[in-house]
């Protein structure tokens, strides 16, 4: 098998299209759609179906995948083993993380990086934080990065880097930014603005509230911190944020951090990775360097 066409597979199988493997890989779609031809008439399967502008695995495509990174991780191996002996680190770190610390949380570790080893191509995707554990133990991602209460997990490596502070958030007008202390009661009847559905930090304050018996139907919901920050700042309600995301607005005095106990929606910064991945020399420094920069966080906190 081709490695050029097994590594096309497998970035069309983690972006779920063919367009954004494309862009990933720089290639022409045309080209990409050849590859995956090609490699389907070599094995004799159809691998993927196209669903619309979304494509997923068909039974095939899954049997193909875990063979696919194996192989590629061993190539990759092999030349970090046979270019061993003084030279930097080089090949591709597949890197996932959900939208706020993809977006402030990496990229300082990801510029140094980047300055050190040039030779490394990182690709980085943000998604939720369950898809990410998945794609952690299938092999699909080198590393990833989670921002969940700390809970120790069996089948990952995980190293806890940071507790990471949360934010009610208000625009400068309402109502609540008069209250000297903002009560958990005193939220009955406030419109919130939320994250995804599966966000860790929006189920466990959706929890502590319904222990309050505070239930609401007309609550948005926003997959993009951007878009929940200024909608925020429209005042069309409240979020719960981590503190890092919107800490500029809170400085400027466009947003109003709330004086509420965040206890019941703590959540840290977690890093994992499959206890069986080998640490090739640009996986190894990638880590290194985040503890290194964990270790400024919370020195800095």
């Amino acid at each position: 098998m081709d490695l050029k066409h097994l590594h096309t597979f497998r970035t069309v199988a983690d972006t779920h299209g063919f367009t954004k493997a494309a862009e990933i890989l720089s290639y022409a779609q045309s080209s990409v759609t050849a590859q995956i031809q090609a490699l389907e008439e070599e094995v004799g399967s159809k691998l993927f179906d196209r669903l619309g502008k979304k494509v997923q695995l068909t039974s095939a495509g899954e049997r193909l995948l875990p063979y696919a990174i194996q192989l590629l991780e061993l190539h990759d191996r092999a030349l970090a083993e046979m270019s061993a002996g003084g030279s930097l680190p080089s090949g591709t770190l597949n890197i996932g993380a959900p939208e706020s610390l993809a977006a402030f949380r990496l990229p300082d570790i990801i510029k140094e990086y980047t300055e050190l080893y040039p030779d490394v191509k990182i690709i980085l995707r943000p998604a939720g934080c369950k898809e990410l554990k998945k794609l952690a133990l299938s092999g699909d991602m080198d590393l990833v990065f989670v921002l969940e209460p700390e809970a120790d997990d069996p089948h990952l490596q995980s190293e806890t880097l940071i507790h990471e502070p949360m934010a009610l958030i208000a625009p400068p007008a309402h109502p609540l930014t008069l209250l000297p202390q903002v009560d958990t009661l005193d939220l009955k009847d406030v419109s919130f603005i939320h994250t995804e559905s599966d966000c860790s930090y929006r189920l466990l304050l959706e929890q502590h509230l319904n222990s309050h018996a505070i239930y609401s139907s007309s609550d948005l919901e926003f997959w993009s911190i951007e878009t929940i920050k200024h909608c925020v700042m429209s005042g069309l309600g409240i979020s719960l944020l981590p503190a890092i995301a919107v800490k500029d607005e809170l400085s400027s005095g466009r947003l109003i951090r709330l004086p509420w106990d965040d206890s019941p929606c703590q959540v840290a910064t977690q890093m994992l990775y499959h206890p069986g991945k080998w640490l090739s020399p640009a996986l190894g420094e990638f880590i290194r360097l985040t503890r290194e920069h964990a270790a400024r966080w919370r020195q800095r906190s």
